[in-house]
């Protein structure tokens, strides 16, 4: 992450100051070589210049330092910092009292006295974001510090993190609000602990009652408390040591977990399904956490927890399953037989409820993994392996133990399709590989739906004629199933605007119907797999058809 993490106190004496600050130095892209003869000395010369590293600033900074109480300070003059390189990506994590260049001690000298005095949020404690193009942007983070000879027997602290990127420093912000919200809770734990313990010797409450005030005297005796380091406060030996690692961790993770991709043309509807997702789910992380901050500890409810499972297993990966696995639509196809697959397909894309009941978690999840790749990503909510009944409003793709019963309402209703994965049993005979399934194991495929299956529709049709076709590699019919889908999402979307957003009539809609080539043999499955997967399309392109819609509305009234 190309940012800087600076750790910052509002002094009683001198003011806000800077006490710590980490930044992450990029290695130097490699120049061509300059014609002309190589002078023995430049490559010693440049080497001293990288070894100077943390000290410049900590030798330049003599004057000022004469100005610093203890409390104002962290590592002495001649301490030559810490260093951490990312051994992967060659970037060094450097940390000291201040920054090395001059341009960046500015930028982190502002951040600082603003985080301190005028850019607070309510209460003074907690997170707030500022800045401007030209001085950067800062994510910041206010908090005490107990301390039993400061006023108030507290001390004002701040965690700043400086960066001219602010859409990437807004995207970032729930994942540095938990993880410094960690950092600052250890913080104050074990302040907390020491600050109870020198009560318990000398209570200062009572002391400072009792003891005579005198105008004269009060600043001596302000200036006697108020030198009073952070390593003092927590008793902490290898404070800075430790905080230098925990910032490191967070810029490489933070740089790690963003990155850019180039995109040809717009995003698709699961592109803009899964950034939405990731987003809401780091939200409620970060309002979990906040709430445990405040003394409570809330369990996610039931639902929450599908929908967490259900993003876990979005990002899930076919390799790193264990034991038998279906490897495509291809294999899936020939282990259960083309009759037996096309109705399974079926119930997938109309949005029935596939339940998959065996003993082998990892071979119904590598099911799953295959069968979500005929749906958008919004119309996939599914529970891998769970030891109850789940049910069809919470996950249309379900995995039970082999030990769960199905309710008699699921097993006999025609929008529910179970698949049961029986052991088969072997005699002493050679070792089977994993990837004969059939060896292994038996599929009995149950559903209470009558309606025949082998019309339509018209995707699940084209999507057959792909995987029949031995001269189409995997690769090739994935891409092949990934445009099918696109042209049926933006099906989708004109018959979402047309019914749903513009209010027209069945005749109207019957027309666009045909218009669309939805209308014919399978009519019937075509319309439900349209309205099915409405529900896949992203709150981003919805919210957007409807200010649209309300903006030409306004107009028109005008």
């Amino acid at each position: 992450m190309n940012a800087l993490v600076a750790l910052c106190h509002f002094c009683e004496l001198h003011g806000p100051r800077t006490l710590f600050c980490t930044e992450a130095v990029h290695p130097p892209s490699p120049s061509p070589p300059q014609p002309g003869p190589v002078i023995p000395g430049d490559r010693d010369r440049e080497a001293d210049r990288e070894g100077e590293g943390l000290t410049m600033r900590a030798n330049s900074s003599a004057t000022q330092r004469a100005d610093m109480c203890e409390g104002c300070r962290s590592l002495p003059a001649s301490h030559p910092g810490f260093v951490s390189v990312d051994s992967e990506t060659g970037i060094r994590y450097l940390s000291h009292q201040h920054p090395r260049q001059q341009q960046l001690f500015s930028v982190v000298r502002q951040a600082c006295v603003r985080s301190l005095s005028c850019e607070v949020c309510p209460g003074r404690e907690g997170p707030i974001f500022f800045g401007d193009e030209q001085h950067g942007f800062v994510f910041s983070h206010t908090f005490f510090i107990k301390d039993s000879l400061a006023r108030g027997f507290q001390r004002w602290y701040s965690i700043v993190v400086v960066a001219m990127d602010r859409i990437y420093l807004i995207n970032s912000w729930p994942f540095l609000l938990r993880h410094l919200r960690l950092t600052i809770q250890s913080l104050q734990n074990t302040a907390l602990k020491v600050f109870d313990s020198e009560q318990c010797v000398c209570p200062q409450r009572a002391v400072r009652m009792n003891s005579a005030f005198s105008p004269a005297v009060f600043p001596h005796q302000r200036s006697g408390n108020a030198a009073r380091s952070l390593t003092s406060l927590t008793q902490h030996p290898n404070l800075w040591a430790s905080l230098h690692s925990s910032i490191s961790w967070l810029l490489k993770a933070c740089g790690s977990r963003l990155t850019e991709k180039l995109l040809e043309g717009a995003p698709t509807e699961d592109t803009l399904v899964l950034i939405e997702r990731q987003t809401e789910q780091e939200e409620e992380m970060s309002g979990w956490d906040g709430a445990e901050g405040g003394g409570s500890n809330p369990q996610p409810s039931q639902s929450e927890s599908v929908q967490a499972k259900d993003f876990q297993f979005d990002d899930g990966r076919q390799e790193d399953l264990l034991g038998p696995k279906f490897k495509s639509l291809r294999h899936l196809r020939q282990v259960l037989g083309t009759s037996d697959f096309r109705q399974l397909a079926w119930h997938v894309l109309m949005g029935n409820q596939v339940i998959w009941r065996g003993a082998d978690p990892g071979l119904i999840q590598s099911a799953f993994n295959v069968l979500k790749a005929l749906l958008p990503v919004g119309c996939v909510r599914a529970v891998p392996y769970s030891p109850h009944y789940e049910e069809a409003y919470r996950c249309n793709f379900l995995g039970l133990s082999p030990d769960v019963p199905i309710p008699a309402h699921v097993s006999s209703s025609e929008f529910s399709m179970l698949v049961d994965v029986l052991n088969v049993e072997r005699g002493c005979v050679n070792p089977v590989s994993d990837d004969d399934i059939l060896s292994l194991y038996q599929f009995n495929i149950s559903s209470a739906n009558t309606q025949p299956t082998d019309k339509g529709p018209t995707l699940l049709n084209k999507i057959e004629v792909a995987l029949s076709n031995e001269n189409l590699s995997v690769e090739v019919v994935s891409l092949c199933l990934l445009c099918l889908k696109e042209e049926w999402m933006n099906k989708v979307k004109v018959l979402f605007k047309f019914s749903k957003v513009d209010g027209r009539g069945k005749e109207d809609t019957q027309k666009v119907l045909a218009l669309l080539g939805a209308t014919g043999p399978g009519e019937e499955d075509n319309v439900r797999l349209l309205k099915f997967w409405m529900t896949g399309l992203s709150k981003l392109y919805k919210s957007h058809l409807m200010t649209a819609v309300r903006g030409g509305e306004r107009t028109l009234s005008q």
